[in-house]
């Protein structure tokens, strides 16, 4: 894509990365109805969910920083989709873009590096809910071979109002037994 930018690294997320992975969703939780986390957390209380993404298994973190810098311009992560052993074979992918670095490409040069991650993991298929309106999303999610199976109506209140969270689902690798 001519869209993607040169000046961007994408590595998994490490343990320097906390403070800043922790002040760029604080600024969705805050502004935005993208989460539906509704107060801002600490670094300390952000641990536990960095410590969940390791730099191999099903679980991933990755961050697009500014090379030589540990300026981060955005990260995705692929997560438990639920705590019941029969859906350990799916995950659910989310993608957080600077609010400054958005339009230049992370989201997909992001996307791109955790599917590659993923690849060799026994994963059968990827979810994600996105927060509605949200077309960008929707476009990117359509781009890496999501599709859209469904609406919760005014499943989230934040902001004094009711959300609803459009579901896409994405075929990976199987493996069965």
């Amino acid at each position: 894509m001519s869209s993607e930018p040169t000046e961007v690294q994408v590595r998994p997320g490490v343990e320097d990365d906390l403070e800043a992975l922790t002040a760029l969703y604080n600024h969705y939780v805050r502004e935005t109805a993208i989460t539906f986390d509704t107060a801002i957390f600490t670094p300390e209380e952000r641990r536990p969910w960095l410590l969940s993404h390791p730099e191999d298994g099903p679980y991933r973190l990755m961050v697009a920083t500014v090379p030589d810098s540990q300026q981060i311009l955005g990260y995705a992560t692929s997560s438990p989709f639920r705590a019941k052993p029969a859906y350990a074979t799916s995950v659910e992918t989310t993608v957080y873009v600077a609010p400054h670095a958005g339009r230049r490409g992370i989201g997909t040069l992001l996307y791109k590096a955790l599917f590659e991650a993923l690849s060799g993991e026994d994963l059968h298929r990827a979810y994600a809910g996105v927060a509605q309106p949200n077309e960008a999303s929707a476009r990117l999610h359509e781009r890496f071979g999501f599709r859209y199976v469904g609406t919760y109506r005014e499943v989230g209140r934040k902001f004094g109002r009711y959300w609803d969270v459009a579901w896409y689902e994405k075929p990976l690798q199987s493996r069965l037994p």
